[in-house]
């Protein structure tokens, strides 16, 4: 039996993954991802049998990324301010580059309806615990923990889901759209500790 060439698997992953996840080509074919990898598309087949296995496992591997760099983050032993920073930091920084990814994930969720494991809830849980006793000494401004994870979440991701939408509107390149969304990590931060 021959030996698979796991150089050749994660190039094609990386490169299907860049294509549905940076670029937003949710849709592209397997010869889409062959051209762009600079492989047959035989090869393609070879390693994942279809487009949507790959499509699939590159998902996955996605959420799974995404999921452990947040849940480190949630878990870590650090003041709420600095845990908060490094939350937007970390989330920012991932959704810069795979931009398409949350809308994926959003629409995949709705799609599959699995169940939130009970570890997750639970660090959300202590994490909303956080959130409460930060509000209760006056840091930040009283509201339902709930809301405030969720207005952080949307301040977030809601331009980076939109950067189509935006770009055209404010009429500016994607250069200078990264410049804002990087500002935009700061902007947020202060946002909450005005």
């Amino acid at each position: 039996m021959a030996q698979r060439d796991t150089g050749t698997e994660q190039l094609i992953k990386d490169t299907a993954k860049r294509i549905f996840f940076s670029e937003g080509k949710l849709h592209a074919t397997t010869q889409d991802i062959a051209d762009a990898a600079g492989v047959n598309r035989t090869l393609v087949n070879y390693y994942f049998r279809s487009r949507d296995i790959l499509f699939e496992q590159v998902a996955e591997e996605a959420r799974a990324e995404m999921s452990a760099q947040l849940e480190s983050v949630f878990s870590a032993k650090l003041e709420f301010k600095e845990k908060v920073h490094r939350l937007i930091t970390v989330f920012m920084d991932q959704a810069i580059k795979f931009p398409y990814r949350e809308m994926y994930v959003v629409t995949e969720s709705k799609r599959t309806e699995r169940a939130v494991p009970d570890e997750k809830r639970n660090r959300i849980r202590k994490f909303l615990a956080e959130i409460k006793e930060e509000m209760e000494l006056g840091r930040i401004k009283k509201m339902d923990p709930r809301h405030f994870l969720m207005n952080l979440f949307s301040l977030m991701a809601y331009p980076l889901i939109t950067t189509c939408i935006n770009k055209s509107l404010y009429n500016i390149n994607d250069k200078e759209y990264l410049k804002l969304m990087k500002e935009r990590k700061q902007l947020i931060f202060e946002m909450i500790y005005q």
